[in-house]
This record gives structure tokens, sequence and C-alpha cells, in this order.
């Protein structure tokens, strides 16, 4: 998979490995660019279940890659284990760095709650819920972003868990789905 300068070669054993990252080295190098050594890993998923002495030595060049449990690309993390919980964090964690981004907004008492509701929906729930159309989801994952969703809805009313105030009339005032709801229509989307 290509995307700008990040390439993902993917390959069922070590041989088949090291022969994609020769090919790509000498034509990179045909063309006068080069791979970055430093920059290069490689993660490796066990499908078989059984238990494999050592890792598996991939090299560019002769020099060896460096072997990783988890990556990103393209703003997803990707766990050697097939589990997805370190998206799911990294998910929730740029949803609060869009949120205090836009804290000024959001927190201020002079904007209407549906216009909140709506640039929520649009700047921080996509920043949320980016990939998760492809998210095996487990209920711990959904009750994550639950909770998450409805500390930035009340935070944007101005209200805490102490006012008791039902979740459900956070997101009347302010027009917003649940996110469980958005999830589930992604994937069938």
């Amino acid at each position: 998979m290509l995307f700008v300068d990040d390439i993902v070669l993917v390959a069922e054993t070590k041989e088949e490995a090291n022969g994609k990252l020769e090919e790509l080295r000498e034509a990179l190098e045909g063309k006068g660019l080069r791979i970055s050594r430093m920059k290069t890993e490689y993660l490796r998923r066990n499908f078989s279940g059984t238990e494999s002495i050592g890792e598996p030595e991939v090299t560019i060049g002769g020099e060896f890659v460096s072997c990783m449990s988890n990556f990103k690309y393209l703003g997803s993390a990707i766990q050697n284990n097939g589990e997805i919980d370190g998206d799911v964090t990294n998910r929730i964690q740029a949803g609060w760095l869009k949120w205090r981004v836009a804290t000024v907004v959001l927190c201020d008492k002079k904007f209407p709650r549906r216009l909140k509701g709506k640039f929520y929906c649009v700047a921080i729930r996509s920043a949320l819920l980016y990939g998760a159309e492809c998210w095996p989801v487990k209920k711990v994952f959904e009750q994550k972003m639950k909770v998450t969703e409805m500390r930035m809805l009340r935070w944007m009313c101005g209200n805490t868990m102490m006012d008791m105030i039902r979740n459900q009339e956070f997101r009347e005032k302010l027009g917003v789905a649940p996110t469980s709801a958005k999830m589930q229509e992604n994937r069938l989307r």
C-alpha cells in the first residue's frame, strides 16, 4: 500500500519480505531515492498461533530492520496481537486534541447549543470515529467512546456529573446522536 512517502509491504514469510524490500530498495535507488533505515520497521503477526523461536531477520541491503509490536499508519494504530485497543485509545486522544483546539467555541455560552452540537459532530466526532468502520467493536470500546463523548457534551453545556442530568437531555439540547449509533451506521455504510 502506498501513500505519499509511507509504504506498507505485506508478506507471508521472512524470505518474501526480504525479497520485496530488496526489490523496492533497488527500484528507489535506481531513481536516486533511498529508504531510511532508521525509520523502517516491521510488524510480525503470527496467525498460526504456534510459538516461534526468536524473531525472523528482515534486512534492507544487509542491515537489520527493527521489529515492532505496534505501529501507526495513516492515523491508525496497528498491533501485532490483532487487537484494536491501541487504536481506540489513539482515536480518543485525537478527539481530545481537537476538543482542546475548539474549546473557545464549544464552551462559549454566547453560541447556540445546536450550533455547538453541529460543530462537535463535524470537528470532534469525525476525529473520534476515524477508521471505526473497520473496527471489530467490543462493548468495552463502545463504553470508552460513550464516556468520552458524554464528558465533552456535559462540558459544552457547562454541567458536570454532579448536576444529575441524564445523558439523553444533553443529546437533545445539542442535537447529537449517540456515538455507538454513529459507529454502527459507519460500519453498515
